[in-house]
């Protein structure tokens, strides 16, 4: 009896050397599943000080702009028809944020709204020191460290969201945003404001910054809902909030995706009405922090977002925000712009 449980005993120990010697020699051969280098992940902690620390560098290039020659040029117009126009602020801020990022993480993907035509000229850009922590959010220094594959994470930047306000002088609308996406789910986000200075940050699941406010539910706004609509691209979007909400509703305009995202995470607004094309650079940082506090984002359609790399800038099928009662708001939209049946 004693023989056979000592042997019972040396199969489950052999079983298991073996196994760990499989596990060694698959991870040293480069197996799928396992890292053969430490560079090869990435900690969203850090990854959430540097977004922070370059939304901040950004921000600083956009004050600084202001006190120059803007040199003013035009991307085109939008289908609305308005300017869209890009500044040397804005080059100056993506230069900042994009080589701060990238000379941080070099295999970092990142994608940005702007790329001058001779980006040489920016690159010499200092190293984010991810082991500061930035001013005012020292929360983040009692949050657990998480790491995932680098080759999953792609980073959507806007150096300068609302340009054509920031050309007028309305710099309450104007954002620089950073956004981290793990396989096309945006997972942190971050909006910094230059004038005044503030940040706003959110990681999904996690936390967000101290700022943010807990927003209580009431179910009477759904009576007579405020709605923040695009300033510069309205179209026939007002209308279409008050036909579908109710005379009630109360339809505000204002500049940037950035603002009017913070405007529902903030509790100044239920909704967040678009309804023509947008890019994801504008949405990315809104999206995962309207998701830290519980709320949503989607198209106009119902859909959730990617964000992968490879699909695609443009979100087409435009947007609603709110931070409750997503499903009853989208209900209320009308059936030729939801694709319902």
């Amino acid at each position: 009896m004693n023989f056979g449980g000592t042997l019972r005993v040396n199969k489950f120990a052999c079983f298991t050397l073996v196994f760990i010697l499989f596990l060694i020699i698959y991870w040293r051969s480069g197996g799928a599943g396992y890292p053969t280098d430490k560079n090869d992940l990435i900690n969203i902690k850090s990854l959430l000080k540097a977004a922070i620390h370059a939304a901040e560098r950004g921000g600083k290039k956009v004050i600084e702009g202001k006190n120059h020659e803007l040199n003013i040029k035009s991307k085109g117009k939008t289908l609305e028809g308005a300017n869209d126009p890009v500044t040397d602020a804005d080059y100056a801020s993506h230069c900042a944020m994009y080589y701060g990022l990238k000379n941080t993480f070099p295999k970092l993907n990142v994608i940005s709204e702007e790329h001058s035509k001779d980006d040489s000229s920016c690159q010499n850009q200092d190293v984010i020191d991810i082991e500061a922590t930035p001013t005012d959010h020292r929360t983040i220094d009692y949050m657990n460290d998480e790491h995932v594959y680098v080759k999953d994470v792609t980073v959507w930047i806007d150096p300068l969201d609302a340009t054509q306000e920031y050309t007028e002088g309305l710099y309450q609308y104007v954002t620089t945003m950073v956004c981290v996406a793990i396989n096309g789910v945006p997972i942190v986000g971050v909006i910094h404001y230059p004038f005044p200075t503030r940040t706003y940050w959110g990681w999904y699941t996690k936390k967000t910054s101290s700022n943010i406010p807990n927003i209580q539910h009431k179910d009477e706004n759904k009576e007579k809902p405020r709605v923040v609509i695009s300033r510069s691209h309205p179209g026939t979007v007002a209308n279409i909030a008050k036909e579908s909400f109710g005379l009630k509703t109360v339809v505000t305009q204002a500049a940037g995706a950035g603002d009017k995202v913070m405007g529902v995470v903030n509790g100044n607004f239920d909704v967040y009405l678009h309804a023509t094309a947008i890019k994801k650079w504008d949405l990315c940082a809104g999206n995962a922090i309207i998701k830290a506090v519980d709320g949503k984002m989607t198209t106009i359609k119902g859909a959730e977002i990617d964000y992968s790399p490879d699909s695609g800038v443009k979100v087409t099928d435009g947007i609603l925000v709110t931070r409750y009662d997503h499903d009853y708001y989208l209900s209320k939209l009308p059936k030729s712009l939801t694709g319902q049946t």
